[in-house]
């Protein structure tokens, strides 16, 4: 016989509201929108020996963390093939063709991925977990699960193999 043990939480604590846009092909963009983004986590590994994978305010409070920097921010891609992003000290432009959008640098996240769809988002957020796990918190799950939610019935999962 063969276990296999995982945690999830998902909680209202676990959301967070950004403002995007997506590339839909060389020439397509959509417009600036935003989500109030839900998250949960789910991470597999052997149990400890306290009997658990991972507590689960330990595994709430990182996921939190990753979670906040996201809040109330504009979520631009860096490594967009489309978007070109050049930030300042004070702003930050995002272009694509002759469109062109300017924030303040501090309403601003950016995110090392070619687009900000939920898939995209939801592996920068297990990799993140997994990485704050490892470092801060001496465990290496076996597989991390992100799943974000950007409205009701529409999400994306992501698993990120620790070993």
């Amino acid at each position: 016989m063969q276990e296999h043990y995982r945690v999830r939480i998902s909680d209202d604590s676990l959301v967070f509201g950004a403002a995007h846009f997506i590339t839909l092909g060389p020439d397509c963009c959509e417009p600036l929108h935003g989500h109030n983004y839900r998250v949960a986590a789910e991470v597999a590994g052997p149990l400890d020996e306290n009997h658990c994978v991972l507590d689960f305010l330990v595994l709430r409070e990182n996921v939190k963390a990753i979670v906040e920097s996201l809040d109330h921010r504009v979520l631009l891609p860096t490594e967009s093939p489309s978007i070109r992003v050049t930030a300042g000290d004070e702003e930050v432009a995002a272009t694509m063709g002759q469109r062109r959008w300017v924030f303040p640098r501090g309403d601003c996240v950016l995110l090392p991925l070619p687009n900000t769809t939920a898939e995209l988002l939801a592996r920068y957020l297990a990799v993140r977990l997994l990485d704050r796990l490892t470092t801060r918190c001496n465990c290496r799950p076996s597989v991390v699960r992100i799943e974000v939610q950007e409205c009701f019935g529409q999400s994306a999962v992501c698993d990120i193999w620790g070993e």
